[in-house]
C-alpha cells in the first residue's frame, strides 16, 4: 500500500521543532528551484507523520507555499515518536562529500552554483582564471 500522495499544502503543518533553517538567496534558490522543476517534488516527496506534521521537507514546504503551490506531494511515516526525531536528526544529517575533482571536470560550475552546490574558494579563482583567459582585446579582438 503506498503512502505517497497529493496533499493540500494548507493542510500540511511545519514540525515546531525542526532543527534546521534555511535563509535570504538559498531560500529564493530553492523557491526558483521549485519553480523551474516542480516534478521533483512528486520524486522527493515531504515525510509527514499521521497528523501531517512535516518530519521531513520543512524548508520545501516553505518554499512551496511562496511558490504559490496549492497541493504537494507527501509520504506519511506512521511511526512512533522516537523513531520520528530520528528520522527528523538522519534525514538532516550530512554523510557524504562532494568530490570536487568530479564537480570541477564533469559539471557546469555555474549550474552547480544555481543549484545550491556552495562550492569551495578555489573554483572562484577557477572560473575567474577561466574567464581572463577566454577575454579578447576591445581594439584588435584577439
Amino acid at each position: 500500500m503506498s503512502t505517497k500522495r497529493l496533499e493540500k499544502i494548507y493542510k500540511l503543518k511545519k514540525h515546531p521543532d525542526n532543527p534546521r533553517v534555511i535563509k535570504d538567496v538559498k531560500f529564493k534558490m530553492l523557491v526558483n528551484s521549485i519553480k523551474e522543476f516542480p516534478e521533483m517534488l512528486e520524486k522527493r516527496p515531504l515525510v509527514v507523520n499521521k497528523d501531517l506534521v512535516v518530519l521531513g521537507g520543512n524548508m520545501r514546504l516553505r518554499a512551496a507555499q511562496d511558490a504559490g503551490l496549492k497541493e504537494i506531494w507527501i509520504d506519511v511515516a506512521d511511526w512512533s515518536k522516537q523513531k520520528q526525531n530520528e528520522f527528523i536528526i538522519k534525514d538532516n544529517a550530512s554523510f557524504g562529500e562532494w568530490n570536487h575533482d568530479d564537480l570541477a571536470n564533469s559539471w557546469d560550475l555555474d549550474d552547480l552554483n544555481n543549484w545550491g552546490i556552495d562550492l569551495p574558494p578555489m573554483f572562484d579563482d577557477e572560473a575567474t582564471v577561466e574567464k581572463e583567459e577566454t577575454k579578447k582585446c576591445d581594439c584588435c579582438g584577439k
